[in-house]
C-alpha cells in the first residue's frame, strides 16, 4: 500500500505542478497557478501522514515506509528546484520568457553546480532521517521498526558515494 501511496504522491506532485504552470502561462491565470504550485508540500505532508497512520495501525515498517521518509527529504531539498527548472521551460514556451541557460558542463562553474547539488543531498538526508526518527518514536515498538534504523546507514553510503563524485569536479573539472 506504502509503495502505491508513493506512486500516487509523486504523480500528484507533478500533477500539481504542470496544472499549475498551465494556469499561469497558457491560461493566464497567475494566482491560480500560484496556489497550485504553492500546494505540491501539502502531498508530502499526506505521504508522511498515511505513512504513520499505517504504522500506528500495527503495520511492520518495512523498506517502502523508509522509503516514503527518502521521498519527502529528497522532495523538500530539491523540490523547489525542480518547480523553478520547469517554471523556466513553460515561462519560455509559453509565457514569452527568455530562453533558459543550459547547465554548465565543465570548469569551475561545473564543478560548483555539484558541490551545491551535494548539499542538497546533505540537506535530504538531514530530513529524511529526523522522518525516520520520527517514525520510530511515534510507533515505539523496536521490533516493528527494525527495517527503519538500517535505512540511514545506506543512504549515508550513498550520501558518501555522491560526495567523492560531486567533489572530484572541484579537483579535476572537466575540460
Amino acid at each position: 500500500m506504502i509503495a502505491a501511496l508513493i506512486v500516487g504522491c509523486e504523480v500528484a506532485f507533478w500533477v500539481l505542478v504542470l496544472a499549475g504552470l498551465t494556469a499561469r502561462y497558457i491560461a493566464g491565470w497567475k494566482r491560480v497557478g500560484g496556489v497550485l504550485l504553492v500546494a505540491t508540500p501539502v502531498v508530502d505532508l499526506l505521504l508522511l501522514i498515511f505513512t504513520i497512520i499505517d504504522l500506528r495501525n500495527g503495520a511492520k515498517a518495512e523498506f517502502m515506509h523508509g522509503l516514503a521518509a527518502v521521498y519527502i527529504g529528497v522532495t523538500v531539498a530539491y523540490g523547489h528546484r525542480m518547480i523553478k527548472w520547469a517554471d523556466e521551460r513553460f515561462a519560455y514556451r509559453f509565457g514569452g520568457g527568455k530562453k533558459p541557460d543550459p547547465a554548465p558542463k565543465h570548469g569551475k562553474e561545473h564543478a560548483r553546480r555539484e558541490r551545491e547539488g551535494w548539499y542538497r543531498h546533505v540537506l535530504a538526508w538531514i530530513v529524511g532521517v529526523i522522518l525516520l526518527m520520527l517514525m520510530i518514536w511515534i510507533v515505539n515498538e523496536p521490533s516493528r521498526t527494525e527495517a527503519l534504523k538500517k535505512i540511514p546507514m545506506w543512504w549515508g553510503a550513498i550520501l558518501g558515494i555522491d560526495f567523492v563524485i560531486s567533489f572530484s569536479y572541484t579537483i579535476w573539472p572537466r575540460r
